[in-house]
């Protein structure tokens, strides 16, 4: 442990004592809208006119312990050789490159799934991680010395990649580490554990990887995830499995800042609290009260002002939200992708009338058929090949319109399915 935490103290000092020679000092770059996409379908995509992008990164499908063939070699910032997997990475390049080369602002959303390999595992994975994970989605390893040498070299390989002044490789502006934590056993898995020890290895994590970030990019922005419930816990997991978001929030700023505070923010997924039923404008514990259950889009107002404490400000500002991974389910019923269309017109005007939240990527492009009977894309799903799409759905079109000046008449049809006559009926107003 004593090598673990010298290590660790290291990588936050060489970031501290370098950022007035990084290679990239561009400002944070602000998006014409609001409006985002998990990407699967660049082109269509950009014809959609996002603004936004989430891209997922799988650490254990880049990484590579030794030279092969495929490899591409990098050195760190100390002069250490890493390898990485060259098609995989050229993957990735094209992606980050299109989109952001259309002035979209690239969100890359870095995971670490369990893989075939055990020597990868053992480096990537947290030690405690339970291979009864449902997801097989893993914490970071950040407890071994090789642990931290191989996830900061991670970090600091894609924010070199991605940071660069000539943007061979595209700009990635967004690091989203792992996902919905405060569901960790199925998302962010180290077995069955605490809501404080889950908190501190992953606030060692954001750590490194916020200084990995620094020594290549002033103003790339490092985000934590954390799906809706916000003073419950999610009710499929025990309290070793699930914690609610706001004691994990009040408890990670806490030691942040006892340890050293610095600039991380939130990525949010405020789905409905019904994942089947996209009429979140009925959500009942979604309140505008200090304890409500969870934040969803009908009172997403309230996520904004916890984040105005000043308890949780850095050096006198907000941190800034984005809301990286939400959808609507289209039920297989004659109105289901209609009310789909309505529940994501309901919550896009919502969030382009609330300042605080920077976008909302939408989930999903395109139907699944492993998210166990969710409808969440803008296309319906080609039976026979889950990665091609038929055809558009009705949401297609109002997506396409949402930050248009004729978003209006897009948006005309949802009115009366939400029980309102005029868009001014919902916009949010954030408590003092």
């Amino acid at each position: 442990m004593l090598i673990t935490l010298l290590t660790f103290t290291a990588l936050t000092a060489h970031a501290a004592t370098n950022n007035a020679s990084l290679p990239n000092q561009e400002p944070f770059r602000t998006a014409a809208s609001k409006k985002g996409l998990q990407v699967q379908m660049i082109d269509d995509a950009l014809a959609l006119g996002i603004k936004h992008a989430a891209l997922n990164v799988n650490l254990s499908s880049l990484l590579q312990l030794t030279n092969t063939p495929e490899s591409l070699i990098w050195t760190n910032s100390d002069g250490d050789a890493f390898y990485f997997h060259a098609p995989h990475v050229r993957a990735l390049d094209k992606q980050v490159k299109m989109l952001s080369d259309a002035n979209v602002v690239v969100s890359l959303i870095i995971l670490a799934y369990e893989s075939s390999r055990p020597e990868l595992n053992k480096v990537l994975l947290h030690p405690r991680y339970d291979h009864k994970a449902p997801n097989h989605l893993g914490a970071f390893n950040t407890v071994t010395p090789d642990g931290i040498r191989y996830f900061s070299a991670s970090m600091e390989f894609l924010a070199d990649r991605y940071s660069r002044p000539d943007r061979r490789y595209g700009r990635a502006l967004n690091f989203i580490m792992g996902n919905e934590v405060n569901s960790h056993w199925f998302w962010y898995n180290m077995g069955h554990t605490s809501m404080q020890e889950v908190a501190n290895a992953y606030l060692r994590a954001v750590r490194i990887a916020h200084s990995a970030i620094r020594k290549y990019s002033a103003n790339a922005r490092v985000y934590l995830s954390l799906e809706h419930h916000w003073n419950i816990r999610y009710a499929g997991g025990n309290e070793t499995q699930a914690f609610p978001g706001r004691k994990f929030i009040d408890y990670f700023n806490q030691r942040a800042k006892a340890e050293g505070d610095f600039d991380w923010h939130l990525a949010f997924h405020p789905y409905p609290e019904n994942l089947f039923n996209p009429r979140t404008w009925n959500d009942k514990t979604a309140t505008l009260r200090d304890d409500t259950p969870r934040i969803t889009f009908k009172n997403l107002e309230m996520l904004v002002a916890y984040f105005r404490r000043p308890e949780l400000l850095f050096h006198g500002q907000p941190r800034r939200i984005i809301l990286s991974e939400q959808g609507f389910h289209s039920a297989n019923r004659p109105d289901g992708e209609l009310l789909q269309a309505a529940g994501f017109a309901y919550a896009y005007y919502r969030v382009a009338h609330l300042d605080g939240i920077d976008s909302f990527i939408l989930h999903r492009q395109v139907d699944h058929p492993a998210e166990g009977g969710l409808n969440l894309g803008l296309w319906r799903r080609n039976e026979g090949n889950s990665s091609q799409p038929i055809s558009k759905k009705r949401i297609y079109d109002v997506f396409l319109h949402a930050d248009r000046e004729d978003w209006q008449k897009a948006f005309e049809f949802a009115l009366p399915i939400i029980g309102i006559k005029s868009w001014e009926e919902i916009r949010p107003r954030v408590p003092p």
